[in-house]
């Protein structure tokens, strides 16, 4: 597909460099754990766009064979990065699993750790430091859902999705809050 159509496609009515579809891509490549230099799934069209060459099957979208769920996220402005089980690098190169390209947010940051149901951050000797609800941390720290983290001056939210099946309807959260709904009958 060329650029142009990827762009009036991700982007319509919308104008934007050339660097943020290549941006996307790349991210789009680290998620598959894909390399522009031996693609297995996205290849480069120099001078053109993108070529998709991966092969298609049928299935299950929650069967990914030799991958965590994911069970956790971080939402980093409209982004939402999905966390599963395992050690995540946050930082600005691009060779991190996290990747926040931002001025403040060092190469190699911090990292993200989920362990069965424990979460962790921990700084990674950044310069402009790790936060957690505000507080600075220098050691390992557990995270709940909700926590705001900052790298640097990026802040990210911590989510922990509510179990599948889970449902609350609108007038449950208001009734939580303490509102009251009429029930239309007086005295």
């Amino acid at each position: 597909m060329s650029r142009a159509a990827l762009l009036q496609r991700v982007w319509p009515s919308t104008f934007v460099e050339d660097t943020n579809l290549a941006s996307l891509v790349a991210e789009i490549r680290r998620v598959l754990d894909d390399s522009a230099d031996d693609p297995r799934f996205v290849r480069t069209v120099h001078r053109f766009g993108y070529w998709f060459i991966g092969n298609v099957q049928e299935g299950d979208a929650g069967d990914v064979p030799g991958k965590a769920p994911i069970r956790y996220w971080l939402i980093w402005e409209t982004r939402q990065i999905p966390i599963a089980e395992g050690d995540h690098v946050v930082g600005r190169s691009p060779d991190a699993d996290v990747w926040i390209d931002a001025a403040g947010v060092s190469r190699h940051h911090a990292r993200v750790t989920l362990k069965g149901a424990e979460a962790t951050v921990e700084d990674l000797g950044s310069k402009n430091g790790t936060f957690v609800r505000g507080s600075r941390i220098t050691t390992r720290h557990p995270l709940i859902d909700a926590d705001q983290i900052r790298f640097g001056p990026v802040v990210v939210t911590f989510r922990i999705p509510p179990p599948a099946g889970s449902t609350e309807t609108a007038n449950s959260k208001a009734d939580a809050t303490g509102s009251r709904r009429s029930t239309g009958r007086t005295g």
